[in-house]
């Protein structure tokens, strides 16, 4: 049960990152975002990740400042939908010592003939939501691009037989 919803006010305060096409069935696109332990193999964003997936779990995260070279920060947030092959989202919920609820949401599309499409959203929710887009929405953005970039390479790589990508370049 989302503890976000009655927070969506403004569509302006809603960031998609880049779709990408995968050349990789949907299952293994699933799979590699539920291995969570797995994200600093190929995850130039989400360098560290642990959940237990069920929902209302948290979703303890360590990510790549954009805006800060070399830094990190600890962020965590709460599964709060899951659609096994096609969708995974956590959110982070409203509180009065830290007012900037959002969500983000990871799509998977089957296209048939072992593709898939690949995109993610986040909604900074609340009054402070179009705040927080104007402040962090460029980097997010980026961070999000990345990470759909990354993932096609990393799941493109084990089909092909590669292996793991580290980061998002395959090992010499």
């Amino acid at each position: 049960m989302s503890k976000t919803a009655h927070l969506w006010k403004n569509p302006q305060a809603v960031l998609t990152s880049i779709r990408v096409e995968i050349n990789a069935p949907a299952s293994l696109v699933w799979d590699i975002l539920l291995d969570m332990p797995s994200y600093p193999d190929w995850n130039p964003f989400c360098v560290e990740c642990s959940s237990s997936l069920e929902m209302g779990a948290p979703v303890n995260m360590k990510l790549k400042s954009y805006t800060e070279p070399d830094t990190f920060f600890d962020n965590c947030e709460y599964i709060c939908a899951m659609v096994p092959q096609k969708q995974i989202s956590w959110e982070l919920p409203d509180d009065e010592a830290w007012p900037y609820p959002a969500r983000r949401d990871q799509f998977i599309e089957e296209l048939g003939d072992n593709r898939c499409r690949y995109w993610s959203t986040d909604a900074f929710l609340g009054d402070n939501g179009i705040h927080v887009m104007r402040f962090a929405g460029p980097w997010v953005k980026l961070a999000f691009d990345d990470t759909a970039w990354a993932l096609k390479a990393h799941a493109e790589a084990l089909i092909i037989g590669v292996g793991v990508i580290t980061r998002g370049k395959v090992p010499e």
